[in-house]
């Protein structure tokens, strides 16, 4: 058994870091803004970590691109259908208190 030296990494040999394109970010992004879950995207699309892809969201909404209409359409969606919950709520909160009395 001969011992071998540890392996080291030079500075020269080192992996160079990654760049994508805004194109591939904005499709992450969106991904991320469909409902798929943050891990899933990652393992699928080769990302380091989940990290990387929440601020790519991040600067994504503070630029007010796709994403962000996207997500301010889907806050008007929301708050609509909050809305329409909270009206059905005080109407059977009604029908019970006026159903209640009869007993």
């Amino acid at each position: 058994m001969s011992k071998q030296p540890p392996l080291s990494v030079k500075k020269d040999e080192r992996p160079k870091r990654r760049r994508f394109t805004e194109e591939f970010k904005a499709e992450a992004v969106q991904m991320l803004l469909d409902g798929h879950a943050a891990g899933s995207i990652c393992e699928r699309l080769g990302l380091s970590s989940p990290n990387v892809l929440y601020r790519w969201k991040r600067e994504a909404i503070r630029q007010g691109g796709r994403a962000a209409v996207g997500l301010e359409g889907r806050v008007r969606e929301l708050e609509a259908e909050l809305r329409r919950v909270e009206r059905e709520r005080d109407i059977l909160k009604k029908a019970l208190s006026i159903f209640g009395r009869d007993g």
